[in-house]
């Protein structure tokens, strides 16, 4: 009499179970250079900032104390202003940048003109990454209080003033938008051709279709969007700083007369504490950025 025969589990070959890959300490080892460059250079920087924003240091004796005056002088008065407007500042700017950009790369993945759509992602791509003190003297020479366009154009007349919340609003869209261009186009592209299709065959109008399937879909990417150049237009300084100086308050700008003590000395401290806000605004936005991203990719695969 023969055994019994245990029957082989599905989708083996032979009655071998296939053997899982077990992750050895090469794995941890791939990502120990990155690991070190994060610590070195995003997390001593990210103490040193914590420390300073939460200790006073007695100038008589030398003795190192922890306190909250930093981080509460940070929320008043001035300071919470200059909190205030970077945030209104570049939520306005990442709104508009927002529309505008998807309308612009709407445009161009419907192009028939593949040198059209090559071009303007190329000028996307370097204007995106163009800004600092170049960016405003090219503003001031264009649309300054005498530049070339104000004087053809008498913008002047027209309460035009670029040194101005108003001006340094433009002047942030010139980078923003595509910015938001190249961000945008790869989320159209991902949309398949076969659910317009489909939509089209069950009679539904243009509009019906953006309402019920396109901007559903994305609607991830666009947040995502809108939240990346928030972030970008709320960490901008040298842009600001050489532009309207302390016309216009921003937070990038109280840091660095803090820390430079064009208003008060002995102020670092205050500025390190500004610092460490910005950062936990940063934290919430990208904390928000990124179940974007991911929710968004697995639409668009």
């Amino acid at each position: 009499m023969s055994a019994p025969t245990t029957p082989h589990p599905e989708g083996t070959a032979g009655g071998t179970t296939p053997r899982r890959r077990r992750r050895g300490p090469r794995t941890w080892l791939a990502t120990l250079p990155l690991l070190v460059f994060t610590g070195f250079c995003f997390g001593i920087p990210l103490g040193a900032i914590a420390f300073g924003a939460v200790t006073r240091t007695d100038p008589a004796t030398g003795a190192t104390s922890v306190t909250g005056e930093h981080l509460a002088r940070s929320l008043q008065g001035p300071y919470l202003g200059s909190l205030t407007g970077s945030v209104q500042l570049s939520a306005l700017t990442a709104l508009l940048a927002t529309l505008l950009g998807v309308l612009i790369a709407q445009a161009l993945v419907t192009s028939r003109s593949t040198a059209l759509r090559s071009a303007a992602l190329t000028a996307s791509g370097v204007l995106a990454n163009f800004g600092g003190v170049p960016l405003a003297f090219a503003f001031i020479a264009t649309a300054g209080i005498s530049g070339v366009v104000t004087r053809l154009a008498d913008l002047t007349g027209l309460g035009w003033d670029l040194y101005s919340f108003t001006g340094l609003t433009v002047v942030y869209l010139y980078f923003l938008i595509p910015l938001m261009v190249l961000v945008t186009v790869p989320a159209l592209d991902g949309l398949r051709p076969q659910w317009r299709e489909a939509a089209r065959n069950n009679g539904a109008t243009g509009w019906q279709y953006w309402r019920h399937v396109g901007l559903p879909v994305l609607a991830p990417s666009l947040l995502g969007g809108f939240v990346l150049l928030f972030g970008t237009a709320f960490a901008a300084h040298a842009t600001a700083a050489a532009l309207v100086g302390g016309s216009v308050p921003l937070v990038t700008l109280k840091i660095a007369d803090a820390l430079s003590g064009n208003v008060l000395t002995g102020q670092e401290n205050v500025a390190l504490a500004l610092g460490l806000d910005m950062i936990l605004i940063a934290g919430l936005v990208m904390a928000v950025y990124l179940p974007l991203q991911r929710r968004s990719a697995r639409w668009l695969r």
